[in-house]
């Protein structure tokens, strides 16, 4: 059955991309800003999607820390699925990116015509430069800026190096830090084609303010926040951390990934 469910979203993916993508070129001429409210209009079409062929859903835990104004959100990176999702839990945003995604046929061109942040990850210290001048653009337009600080997706229950990014463009722009926390990569595996039904859990942390404290203190701020609350959610991920056996389901599910 799981396999079936993610037989047909992979179709109904392609179905909407396809044209959507096509659409997006067609549009470059509009401003930014109207460029991303059409092209992201693809994101509650796909959440749908999801909700229904794949039968993941979602529930979001203190929306009330949502700040009125454009913020940093420091989240967990496991999976797609966020990078779909925070679209519609949180005002109009964008993703510091990799510049190769905007290569990918199809999902890559409609991307290079949202306003966003593409880096190149090989250029070293030039790359956090990229991700404040860029950022601090997008975040004067009023859009939000989602960065994933550790870097990658990470497999539940893992946790690599937050890298200070972020918290660099918030200090430096004046705006606050959202942390979140989340349990996507259960449902939804790295590289994995077979998607799993459930419910996931976003949590939305308290507001960090960045005025009067250093970038490195607010990134180990936001990671300590956003690490307690992944063991405080999901401690079944985390049994290998306190010296227990991975659970039998986490186990066949990392089969069934594989």
């Amino acid at each position: 059955m799981h396999l079936l469910r993610s037989i047909l979203f992979a179709l109904a993916l392609t179905v909407i991309t396809v044209p959507y993508a096509f659409f997006a070129t067609l549009i470059f001429w509009l401003p930014p800003m109207t460029r991303h409210r059409l092209i992201t209009s693809w994101v509650p079409i796909m959440m749908w999607v999801i909700r229904h062929v794949l039968g993941i859903r979602y529930r979001v835990i203190g929306a009330e820390n949502i700040p009125a104004g454009p913020a940093v959100v420091l989240s967990k990176h496991q999976s797609a699925w966020e990078t779909i999702a925070l679209q519609v839990i949180f005002p109009p945003l964008c993703y510091v990116l990799k510049r190769e995604l905007l290569r990918v046929p199809f999902f890559g061109w409609a991307l290079g015509r949202i306003p966003g942040i593409a880096i190149d990850r090989s250029a070293g210290k030039d790359a956090l430069t990229q991700v404040v001048e860029q950022g601090r653009e997008r975040l004067k337009e009023g859009l939000w800026v989602v960065v994933f600080p550790e870097g990658t997706r990470v497999a539940p229950g893992a946790t690599l190096r937050y890298k200070p990014g972020g918290a660099i463009l918030a200090k430096r722009a004046g705006v606050p830090v959202v942390p979140v926390a989340h349990n996507a990569g259960e449902f939804w595996r790295r590289n994995a084609f077979i998607k799993r039904p459930g419910e996931i859990v976003v949590s939305i942390g308290p507001v960090i303010d960045v005025k009067g404290a250093k970038a490195t203190d607010v990134n180990e701020q936001a990671e300590a926040w956003i690490e307690g609350e992944m063991r405080r959610l999901f401690p079944h991920l985390y049994r290998e951390e306190a010296g227990m056996p991975p659970a039998a389901g986490d186990a066949a599910a990392e089969d069934e990934g594989n």
